[in-house]
Parts: C-alpha cells; sequence; structure tokens
C-alpha cells in the first residue's frame, strides 16, 4: 500500500485520506460512474421498496450462518486453540494483496483449517486497482495455490469509502471482472462473491447490481454495520436493521447478476476506552456487555429474516472490537462467551417465528426437537419464571430465580413440556 493510502494497524483498516484535493480529483475523474449510480439508484430503490413484501424466505444452513472473522497472522497458536474451542464450522479470513509474499503462511492456515467453510476476503490497494495486469497475475496465483480450499471468495471490500481505494463503482467493477473472467477461463469451481459496499449505502449496491459490466456473482457481500445507530433494533431513515436485510435480499432477488446468496461478511460495535484501536470515535463505542447483547441480538434479527446465508463476526481477537482483547496476553471478553453459547445452541436450529410487541422480541426455535424461546426487550420489564421453563443466560449460565428479568441481555428458554407452551407478551408481570 503507497501514499496516500496508509494501513492502520490499530484498527485495521487503512487510515481516511489525508490529500483532500487528489481525492477531489478522482472523484471529479469518475463523475460519469457516481452519476449512473445516483440515477440507477432513482429508478431500482422505489421499485424494490415496493417489492420487499414478495420476497419468499428461503431454508438458511445454519451451521454455516454463524461465521466468525479471523486474523490469521495474529497469535496464531492462540487463534487456532480458540477455534478449536469454539468448535465455529465458518470463518472468514482477510488476505492483502500487497502481502502476495505471505501466502504460503496463508494457504498452511487454510489447510490447517480445511474442515470448515471458509471465505477469504481480498483487499485490494490503489496499485491493484489501477494495474489490472499486476490484479490479474496475483490472482491467478491465489487462485492456483488455494483453488477450492477456499470456499467463497470474496473479491474486494469497502468499495464506497475512498481510503480503501476505489473512487467508483466502475472502478470496482473492472477490478472484479479480472476475477470473473478468470473464473470462466481457468477455474471455473471456484465461487466469488462481489459487492461489498459498507453501511446502508444500497445506492452504489445497486449500481454493483444493475449494470453493463460482463460479470456475474455467485453470492452477494455486505458490511452491514449499523453501529452507528446505537441498538441493533434502532432505524435509519424509518428503515430497521430487518428492513435493510429485506431490502438487500429484494436487489439480490431482483437482479439477473447473482445467485440467491447474501452474506453478512463484517459487523460488530467499537468498544469503549479502547482507543486507538477502536475504529470509530468514542461516541459511537459501547461497554463490553452492551457489545455483547448487541452482537447477538444482531445475529437473532438476522437468522430471524430466514434471507441471510451467513454473518460473520468481525472477528476474533481485536483490541477494540474483537471477541478476545490482547493487549495484555489473551483477555476472552464476554461476547466470547456469548458466541461460544449461541453456536452451541443455535447450529442445528430451525427457525419457527419471531413477535414483536411494544419493543418485547421473542424468537422461537426448534433445536434437538424441543421448543427454544429467545427473549429480550427494549425496555426492561420481568416474565414469570414457569416450573416447564429451562432458563440460560447469553452466556449459557442458568437462572433459577422466580421472576424474570427481560431487558437487553437475551434470554434462552427451553420450553421442557412434550408440547411447547406459546409464551405471549401478555403472560409478563
Amino acid at each position: 500500500m503507497k501514499k496516500p493510502f496508509t494501513w492502520d494497524d490499530y484498527s485495521d483498516q487503512p487510515a481516511p485520506l489525508q490529500d483532500k484535493r487528489y481525492k477531489k480529483f478522482m472523484r471529479k475523474k469518475e463523475k460519469f460512474s457516481l452519476l449512473f449510480t445516483f440515477v440507477s439508484s432513482l429508478i431500482i430503490l422505489p421499485l424494490s421498496i415496493l417489492m420487499m413484501p414478495f420476497v419468499k424466505r428461503k431454508e438458511v444452513n445454519t451451521a454455516n450462518f454463524f461465521s466468525l472473522g479471523v486474523d490469521w497472522q495474529r497469535n496464531t497458536q492462540e487463534t487456532q486453540a480458540m477455534l478449536e474451542e469454539l468448535k465455529v464450522k465458518s470463518i472468514l479470513v482477510r488476505f492483502k494483496l500487497w502481502e502476495m509474499d505471505r501466502l504460503n503462511e496463508l494457504a498452511a492456515f487454510i489447510k490447517q483449517n480445511s474442515n470448515k467453510q471458509i471465505i477469504l476476503k481480498i483487499l485490494q490497494d490503489r496499485e491493484h486497482i489501477e494495474d489490472l495486469q499486476l490484479l490479474k497475475n496475483n490472482l491467478h496465483v491465489i487462485f492456483t495455490s488455494l483453488g477450492t480450499s477456499v470456499t467463497r471468495y470474496e473479491i474486494g471490500s469497502t468499495l464506497n469509502r475512498a481510503k480503501w481505494g476505489f473512487f467508483s463503482v466502475r472502478e470496482y467493477l473492472d477490478f472484479y471482472k479480472v476475477a470473473y473472467d478468470l473464473k470462466k477461463k481457468e477455474f471455473p469451481d471456484i465461487r466469488l462473491l462481489g459487492s461489498g459496499v459498507i453501511d446502508f449505502e444500497f445506492y452504489f449496491t445497486v449500481h454493483t447490481l444493475f449494470n453493463f459490466c460482463k460479470c456475474r456473482y455467485d453470492g452477494i457481500a455486505a458490511l452491514l454495520y449499523v453501529d452507528r445507530r446505537g441498538a441493533p433494533e434502532n432505524t435509519q431513515l424509518g428503515f430497521t436493521l430487518s428492513d435493510k436485510i429485506a431490502l438487500l435480499s429484494t436487489l439480490v432477488w431482483l437482479s439477473l447478476k447473482t445467485k440467491q446468496e447474501l452474506h453478512v461478511t463484517e459487523v460488530n460495535w467499537p468498544l469503549s476506552n479502547t482507543a486507538p484501536y477502536a475504529p470509530t470515535s468514542e461516541y459511537e463505542c459501547v461497554s463490553e456487555a452492551l457489545y455483547a447483547d448487541y452482537m447477538l441480538r444482531y445475529y437473532l434479527l438476522t437468522f430471524a429474516s430466514q434471507q441471510v446465508d451467513s454473518v460473520s463476526w468481525h472477528q476474533l481477537i481485536a483490541p477494540g472490537y474483537g471477541l478476545v482483547d490482547n493487549r495484555e496476553g489473551i483477555k476472552k471478553r464476554e461476547a466470547f462467551y456469548t458466541y461460544l453459547y449461541m453456536l452451541q445452541t443455535l447450529e442445528n436450529a430451525q427457525f419457527l417465528r419471531m413477535d414483536i410487541k411494544r419493543g418485547y422480541y421473542t424468537m422461537q426455535v426448534l433445536v434437538n426437537d424441543k421448543i427454544l424461546q429467545i427473549h429480550w426487550s427494549l425496555k426492561e420489564t420481568t416474565l414469570q419464571n414457569q416450573d416447564f421453563f429451562d432458563v440460560y443466560s447469553k452466556t449459557g449460565e442458568k437462572i433459577e430465580d422466580e421472576t424474570l428479568t427481560v431487558g437487553s441481555s437475551p434470554l434462552y428458554i427451553f420450553i421442557t413440556k412434550e408440547v411447547g407452551k406459546q409464551v405471549n407478551a401478555s403472560e409478563r408481570i
């Protein structure tokens, strides 16, 4: 990565571009692509909103739904040990194109985790965006080395942030097409994910899905962060997380350029008092307890949509936003055990229904022929514990209190009767 682009090792992302004149010049250079982005979104987004109610849910493979972002270069021995402890079946790994000399190390890590579904997110730099022959050569080396040991390759990331190197969707499509052409000509068995738009900026997503590029996707990747809105149930322009997923799924459904796969390949909340490791300002940061609550609820809401094939928690080890803090040894946060229990409990779950009433959420699933309800509430309330309840906290601790407090932290309630009894909001006390 060369100037004016620099990598921030603290937050694991490029630093903001300081050269505003360069940024303005490059944006102006791509004005026709930016105009297409604007015009196409004016047509497609209203149509997609109208079509949202008609998009059907699909059968989601829960074993691969609960994915985890892993930095294979960080605390390698401890990372592998924790992957075994979590027994996670699906992981996402990043690879920087400007570190081709480390490809053999990546290959060794992937071989060690050959029993897992692996998404490889290939991160771009400006050199590879401008020099497509260089990109082609290096992608050829990657595809030859890794082949189908990688389940899916996510080509490029975060195209709607200039610090990541792209200044328009046109540049991204040219970049992606290099990978697509290689797939068509030499690597027909690999699967490619594309788009890679961050946040709720679906006008960029529209352009990646509705265009004249002679390329197709095997699935769509989205970095669907909602952390700047606080809780995952909060709205942005009137859209909740569930609404955003429905709209994104509708765009995928309407597009002729992609198979009907949707993967959230990054999501997290930044943690308070972790600067400079937090990727945002302190204003957006949350406590470790809220971090675990919000992430669990994000997964539950996304799972309930039955429209997303996988969600990758970003990521295992990261002081500013990870399950584990490695600044002074290995410290497993509350979120680590939240993820562990979520995975253990829900990896074979069958979704049944989601009920929402006045900010009280009840998700019902079938787990090993047992009814499991997961309760949380945006306003703290209480629920009478019943003799046919078997109740656990978000980290798997058994709760036997006569009166259950239902609030930010979801409760897992197994219904122990042979015929499950539906607990309605009216039964709260």
